[in-house]
């Protein structure tokens, strides 16, 4: 089995009854009406293993849709001071970085893959490419993944 994430739009009927209870449980949890996890597992008649196997791989629909997560890949060139500039731009847009990965630099290159959560923002995702692209140090900006 390949070492990676993937993700899949699954009708909630024909998931297994396990993953079912446990969506039940973190909505119990995320509304309040328990406070602890024993109690949210009791009240969907859910084993704990059973819940901490799946609770942080399965989530409703919505909830990807509210986040507006955006996944960027950008080439740039190996300059001092160029991710500063890059975060910065970002930050100005209102996104909030989730996660940033940079590949060790190469002939003076690096990859930079940038996870954003994009809710917030003030201007468009598009808008946002524009003003990465338009960076002295950046040669490429693709939009490589989105869960909206």
């Amino acid at each position: 089995m390949k070492n990676r994430e993937e993700f899949y739009l699954v009708r909630a009927d024909i998931l297994p009854e396990a993953m079912q209870k446990t969506l039940e449980a973190k909505a119990l949890l995320d509304s309040g009406k328990v406070k602890k996890i024993n109690e949210a597992v009791m009240a969907v008649d859910l084993s704990r293993s059973a819940f901490y196997k799946y609770k942080d791989g399965i989530f409703p629909f919505h909830t990807m849709v509210k986040e507006k997560i955006m996944t960027l890949s950008i080439h740039l060139e190996d300059r001092s001071g160029t991710l500063s500039r890059l975060l910065s731009v970002v930050a100005e847009a209102g996104s909030n970085v989730l996660t940033i990965n940079q590949t060790i630099p190469l002939q003076g290159r690096a990859t930079i893959t940038l996870s954003i959560e994009t809710a917030s923002m003030v201007i468009e995702i598009d808008k946002l490419v524009k003003q990465i692209q338009q960076l002295d140090a950046v040669e490429k900006v693709e939009l490589i993944g989105s869960g909206a």
